[in-house]
């Protein structure tokens, strides 16, 4: 049976492994000013360019799988085979339809969260399966605002989940994090179910281009979105 790797859409109970000190305040250090020693990831599409702060401290293996493979070019010629406006891009898959690509130890390595990295517009995930199921595939977080992010939905999304036997049943978010959810859009109901590692600083309205072309049903676009190849810079 082939492996799919894909990202839930409709469900908001699909948090896992956060704990209840997640709302106790978090550094958003996704929206930082780049610095001198900061790794950052230019991925060059046949659409432009992407440029994409990584995250080593907080996601080291997601981190050090991603900058390998793209130095060794793993990453060359592949197309963005999912994209949904509003939600995410995809891509990072060899055979381009969803069931390809491996990490760099050739086996599927373990979710890394953090309660410093969310699911903001921009956030670079990886792409999975289940839980610690990570492999080459990686998404971007699209979204051109956050008027979704009532007060009322992290209610009705922390009520469903005080209503199962998750071991986040007790998960809220930040206050700082619920307004910069409502502040710029996202995913919130992805955190703690992908792991996040890295977030856009140049190249967003790209990505919003990407996010916007015609798609076939299986929401692979009609034209090819290639990946020409991403550049690994670390800032002097």
């Amino acid at each position: 049976m082939k492996k799919i790797l894909f990202l839930v859409v409709s469900s908001l109970l699909i948090l896992s492994g956060c704990s209840q000190s997640d709302a106790t305040g978090s550094t958003l250090i996704q929206f930082e000013a780049i610095q001198a020693g900061d790794q950052l990831a230019k991925i060059k599409t046949s659409m432009g360019d992407i440029t994409i702060k990584l995250f080593p401290e907080q996601a080291p293996k997601a981190v050090e799988n991603f900058v390998t493979h793209a130095k060794e070019g793993y990453y060359n010629g592949i197309i963005f085979h999912r994209v949904i406006k509003d939600f995410m891009i995809q891509g990072g898959d060899p055979k381009g339809n969803g069931t390809g690509g491996e990490s760099i130890w050739g086996k599927a390595f373990e979710d890394e969260f953090s309660d410093q990295l969310y699911h903001f517009s921009g956030a670079l995930s990886m792409a999975n399966a289940g839980s610690n199921t990570n492999g080459s595939q990686f998404f971007i977080v699209e979204q051109s605002d956050g008027s979704l992010f009532k007060d009322t939905y992290f209610e009705s999304l922390y009520k469903q989940l005080s209503m199962t036997n998750s071991a986040n049943k007790n998960f809220k978010h930040a206050t700082s994090v619920q307004q910069k959810y409502q502040e710029v859009g996202g995913t919130p109901h992805l955190d703690q179910k992908h792991t996040v590692f890295g977030q856009v600083m140049e190249g967003m309205d790209i990505v919003h281009k990407i996010a916007s072309v015609a798609t076939k049903s299986n929401d692979k676009p009609i034209e090819d979105i290639t990946i020409q190849e991403i550049e690994i810079i670390i800032v002097e």
